[in-house]
């Protein structure tokens, strides 16, 4: 450590740059007094004999931990590249860098260039064998001081879930009440939204039909104005995703669940980046407390949901298979007796064509002779005959539910226009 020592001339002749940074925008909008500090190091390079002094200070608010880039940092490797930097004046070691690798290219640099290294304990030279030394294991403990918060933070906020009482983001339809805990909303509009969705796939069983019933009834869905504060909603048409999103979310069903999700670290142009939100399975949940709130419905409704929606995945293996248009009756609902696998529909003949049902997918895969062809036809006319024959005597019944489910929908839509005028 050479603070005793006076700079020599040719590093006063360049410029000192004074590196602000702080590592989250809460830190950029509370902690002032640490932002006036670094700020104040311009006094400290004037008074150490420099003229010139340039701040950075286009990193305030990120990390340095290297899983982001640092555009001022980036600038400041640059300007040491050109020989523009006599000295690098910081607050201590972390704002610079908390990961070795930036920290010690940035001393390898200096070293280079004659430039110091001035923090509120002294001048460091890098070219010293002592001084560098001693600012590898400022760098090191600055890099292993992150390691430990992370991990005390990340600690605390699990021992906290596990709990329940980590207050987790919520989905629409929820509010952490500030003395009660966690609720409904109070918005009555916003509830009846989400129970309608409920409501309309018990009826249907398909998430595609229940958004195109509700997009026929011209409804709207709440999609946050605020961003992450769920507090202000524009109400927009409906869409598939809002559907499936209620559908599959257990919060719905009055559980807490924390680490559905992880994130995911890759090597790009040498650094390493960050992705969040890549869902795991049910089974690898780190915390699932069941009944922990009052939910839209009960827990048994929700797996049997999720069971639906599974099965109503086209194309899945050992799922129910239901017809996708076209003229035949049975599309993908009939099995090939010899090999067992699902027939095919084509049509032959000039314009629509007559539909035939065949197994295809040995002459497909392997070029060997297909297992069946047959007409469509008399299979479908006789299936349809059974079919109506069979619910013959449940057709007042039907009728007279089918009335009923009429006369629920109505009643859902004058609920909602009355809401809706009522919060206009």
């Amino acid at each position: 450590m050479t603070s005793a020592d006076s700079l020599p001339a040719t590093v006063l002749s360049r410029k000192a740059v004074v590196y602000v940074r702080q590592s989250t925008q809460s830190q950029v909008q509370m902690n002032l007094e640490s932002r006036r500090r670094q700020y104040d190091l311009v006094e400290e390079a004037r008074r150490r004999g420099f003229t010139k002094v340039e701040v950075i200070d286009d990193d305030l608010g990120r990390s340095a931990s290297g899983t982001v880039a640092r555009p001022g940092f980036d600038r400041l490797v640059a300007w040491l590249c050109a020989g523009e930097v006599g000295a690098v004046l910081c607050f201590d070691a972390s704002r610079l860098a908390r990961n070795g690798r930036d920290w010690h290219h940035l001393l390898e640099l200096c070293g280079l260039v004659e430039a110091r290294v001035i923090d509120m304990d002294g001048i460091y030279n890098p070219c010293r064998p002592n001084d560098r030394l001693l600012l590898g294991m400022k760098g090191s403990i600055s890099e292993f001081e992150l390691g430990i918060l992370s991990s005390r933070m990340l600690d605390a906020a699990r021992a906290k879930a596990r709990r329940g009482e980590l207050r987790i983001s919520v989905p629409i339809g929820y509010l952490w009440h500030r003395e009660v805990g966690l609720g409904f909303d109070p918005d009555l509009r916003l509830q009846e939204a989400i129970r309608l969705i409920f409501a309309r796939f018990r009826k249907v069983g398909s998430a595609r039909q229940v958004l195109l019933s509700m997009a026929a009834e011209k409804f709207f869905f709440p999609r946050p104005s605020d961003g992450k504060k769920m507090v202000s909603f524009d109400w927009t048409p409906i869409r598939y995703r809002n559907v499936i999103s209620v559908l599959k979310n257990p919060f719905y069903a009055g559980a807490y669940i924390y680490g559905k999700s992880e994130k995911r670290s890759t090597i790009t142009d040498g650094r390493v980046r960050k992705t969040y939100g890549h869902g795991k399975t049910f089974d690898q949940w780190e915390v699932m407390i069941k009944d922990h709130h009052a939910g839209y419905i009960e827990w048994e409704e929700f797996e049997r949901n999720q069971k639906l929606l599974a099965a109503n995945a086209y194309g899945q293996a050992g799922g129910l298979k239901s017809g996708r248009g076209g003229r035949a009756l049975l599309p993908r609902l009939l099995r090939c007796g010899q090999c067992g696998r699902r027939l095919m529909v084509s049509y032959s003949g000039r314009g629509p064509g007559q539909p035939v049902y065949r197994c295809d997918r040995p002459n497909l895969t392997f070029g060997s002779r297909r297992c069946m062809t047959f007409g469509a036809v008399r299979l479908d006319a006789a299936i349809a005959r059974e079919l109506l024959r069979a619910v013959e005597p449940m057709a007042i019944e039907a009728a007279q539910q089918a009335a009923h489910r009429y006369m629920e929908i109505q009643g859902e839509e004058r609920r909602i226009a009355e809401l809706d005028l009522q919060q206009a």
